[in-house]
């Protein structure tokens, strides 16, 4: 399975077969973090840490946790680099174990005192503020069906309302360079489905702005950043990010957070 049919086919798992990830994926997601990477700084760690949770999980809003014994744990910075970094970075090590057969569901809450703080030490400046199960999935129960609906999970807003065309009112071009990658950000996950996102394709550059709905929207936004540029990578295409300091204004209630700029 390559980059952009993972992106493609991947969901939130809920639902484990309870027998744990086996040492050979283990690795191979101990690999991927390692690897993983973001141009924006911040601060970010990702740990994965076996929990005993025989009577599952349940984070409010996300629907019960069933079956999953191993867990992702992010300690992000408080500033907008770190959770843009966050986001981008980890959905990285999201999608390889999709690749590797294993489901994982993206968890903000507050983790305080929870077990999932016990015995971990994160870095000065950085605090748990993610969490994923990950393992593999079982047949989605009555309840996990009735939350993505209640989230919404499969529905997306159009591409239109989402990105532009050298200004904020016209459409991207069917036939235009970016348009693939801003479709594969498009499909990416976000908190309860809120897609922050919003692009604006300016010749050679896309400038990138979030829309505030919630605290994860920075985060959420460096998830589809992630999907934009790992489309951009599986096409052999090369490019930059930066923070443009004459980057257009939105007409609406939109902040700008950085820029792409693929090479000539």
């Amino acid at each position: 399975m390559n980059i952009i049919e993972a992106m493609k086919e991947r969901r939130s798992v809920r639902t484990f077969d309870g027998r744990g990830i086996t040492s050979a994926q283990e690795a191979e997601l101990e690999k991927a973090i390692s690897e993983s990477t973001a141009p924006f700084g911040g601060k970010l760690s990702i740990k994965l840490k076996k929990f005993n949770l025989k009577e599952g999980y349940k984070p409010s809003t996300y629907g019960m946790i069933r079956g999953a014994e191993d867990f992702f744990l992010l300690g992000i910075g408080s500033d907008e680099a770190s959770a843009l970094s966050a986001g981008y970075r980890f959905e990285q090590v999201v999608l390889r174990a999709w690749q590797l057969g294993l489901g994982t569901c993206w968890i903000a809450a507050t983790f305080k005192g929870s077990d999932f703080e016990k015995g971990i030490t994160w870095p000065d400046g950085e605090q748990l503020k993610i969490i994923s199960p990950v393992g593999t999935a079982m047949k989605p129960s009555l309840t996990e069906k009735l939350t993505r609906l209640t989230i919404g999970s499969k529905n997306r807003k159009l591409f239109n309302s989402l990105f532009f065309f050298n200004d904020f009112k016209t459409a991207v071009p069917e036939d235009n360079q970016f348009r693939e990658a801003l479709e594969m950000l498009r499909l990416a996950p976000s908190s309860t489905n809120s897609q922050p996102w919003r692009a604006l394709v300016d010749g050679n550059s896309v400038h990138f702005y979030y829309k505030p709905k919630s605290p994860a929207s920075v985060l959420d936004t460096g998830i589809g950043i992630c999907h934009f540029h790992e489309t951009e990578k599986f096409y052999g295409h090369k490019g930059e990010f930066s923070t443009v300091s004459g980057a257009p204004v939105p007409p609406e209630n939109w902040k700008y957070l950085v820029s792409y700029k693929r090479a000539e």
